[in-house]
């Protein structure tokens, strides 16, 4: 799918559109994009070291015959029983330590399935590093079996040069992917794993929404109400998940046919059978349903990709699941905030409100539901206040991330965060019944139980914008 900034691209707000594909902005880390280009393009993962495989029988086969014409007095300096030793040892070598490396990796992807999210840990075991690692690793297997057939060709008593060194290359190549395994691992520890999602929110916030100050008049009311509807996109077949729209396809095809098309479902929704996917409001004529399906991508799961409330879900899960009384460590669900609330700064001083897009000539042609700013507060915090009520370090560390919210963002996001104050006071009442627990849990702390906030350090300015926002907290 294609994305451009420009062209007949222009949403109701801000004058200029910022929601481009991740991909073709070169935007995108590298755990994801290289997977999603060959996933589009219909090429299963498992292919990457099939085509490794291939490549290396193919090789070990042919190379040796043709040094024999080629290069005839090119030689090894190794003897054929020194060869052969060598290339035995490499094959078997290489067989088992494939077996174990991958066989340790994917008993820690599964850990780490069960430990942070089920939903997050596959996007590092599709990272390329793993599956261009087992291509090599069965490459230099497989050529070191199929060129041992080339040494003593025809009882020659010659070793080929080229193909004995190009095993040796094979080799320092496998300890270099061996080297890039051990680094992939590093990231299913707890805080490279919560550093991994929220890179991945902040790129596709930075991406997708433009500054909070971007403002534009919308030219005339654009009633949608009154509009009929002339067709609708109808799902049939399994669950699928939306993972992005090609907005400048949507809003061509919408243009062309003088209509509006309405998506009923945002990008992250998952849709089953008979279940409406857009409706098309006063066309003047059909649009061809295939042209339609063409600009939405659709998949078996969710991906960062336009869905900035997806990296939210995944560290809330994170959050709660360290939450569990199974796991009992708060410890990682503050970490998981501390990451949360970087995404939420982010996104109060972006222009929430961009689901109308219009031609260049300022006509709507397209409507995208996207979250509002209380949707996305209630996404961040309420299982998370929910599962910690009983945390002191939760509540406090929850209680921080609301009071600097309260400072740092725009005025008109405040009501929805004074709403989460309330509610943050009356989880802390509800669940510490004595006075002093209370007062504790209900310090701000960013470190959850570090070093609570003094009030009296506030500047004036602070503490005035606390006293706006509700008042100080009840010591």
């Amino acid at each position: 799918m294609k994305a451009r900034s420009g062209g007949r691209l222009i949403p109701v707000h801000p004058p200029t559109v910022r929601l481009r594909n991740l991909l073709g902005d070169g935007m995108y880390m590298k755990h994801t994009s290289h997977f999603h280009q060959l996933h589009k393009r219909g090429i299963d993962i498992w292919a990457i070291p099939a085509m490794y495989a291939a490549a290396a029988i193919a090789t070990g086969l042919i190379l040796p015959r043709i040094e024999e014409y080629i290069f005839p007095g090119l030689t090894s300096a190794a003897s054929v029983g020194q060869a052969t030793a060598i290339y035995s040892a490499i094959a078997s070598g290489m067989i088992a330590l494939t077996g174990i490396v991958f066989s340790l990796a994917f008993v820690m992807l599964q850990f780490s399935a069960s430990a942070y999210s089920p939903r997050l840990v596959p996007w590092i075991a599709r990272d390329p590093v793993m599956w261009h690692a087992l291509g090599i690793f069965t490459a230099t297997f497989l050529y070191a079996i199929a060129a041992l057939s080339g040494v003593d060709w025809h009882g020659s008593g010659r070793v080929p040069f080229v193909s004995f060194w190009l095993l040796v290359l094979l080799l320092l190549a496998s300890m270099a992917m061996f080297i890039s395994m051990i680094q992939l691992m590093g990231l299913l520890q707890v805080n490279s794993m919560l550093i991994f999602t929220g890179d991945q929110g902040r790129k596709v916030i930075a991406t997708t929404y433009p500054p909070v100050k971007s403002e534009v008049a919308a030219k005339g009311s654009d009633d949608l109400r009154a509009l009929p509807c002339t067709q609708a996109l109808i799902h049939h077949g399994r669950p699928r998940s939306i993972q992005s729209l090609d907005i400048p396809t949507l809003v061509n095809l919408a243009g062309a046919h003088g209509g509006i098309i309405e998506m009923v479902v945002a990008v992250g929704d998952t849709v089953v059978e008979l279940m409406p996917v857009l409706r098309v409001l006063g066309a003047r004529q059909l649009i061809d349903e295939k042209s339609l399906w063409d600009g939405i991508e659709m998949g078996d799961e969710r991906t960062f990709e336009q869905d900035p409330k997806y990296a939210i879900r995944l560290l809330v899960d994170i959050a709660i699941r360290a939450l569990s009384p199974a796991i009992n460590d708060p410890t990682t669900a503050v970490q998981a905030i501390d990451q949360i609330e970087d995404l939420l700064t982010r996104l109060a001083h972006c222009h929430l409100e961009i689901g109308a897009y219009r031609n260049r000539d300022g006509e709507l042609r397209l409507v995208v539901p996207f979250p509002a700013w209380e949707d996305l507060l209630r996404l961040a915090l309420d299982e998370i206040c929910s599962c910690g009520a009983t945390s002191v370090q939760v509540m406090r560390r929850l209680n921080a991330l609301v009071g600097d919210l309260i400072l740092h963002v725009p005025e008109e996001r405040r009501p929805a965060i004074r709403y989460w104050q309330r509610r943050l006071e009356s989880t802390v009442a509800r669940s510490y019944p004595d006075g002093e627990e209370r007062m504790e849990a209900s310090q701000e702390d960013r470190q959850g139980l570090g070093v609570p906030r003094d009030p009296a350090s506030e500047t004036s300015s602070d503490q005035a914008t606390r006293m706006n926002s509700g008042g100080p907290k009840e010591q």
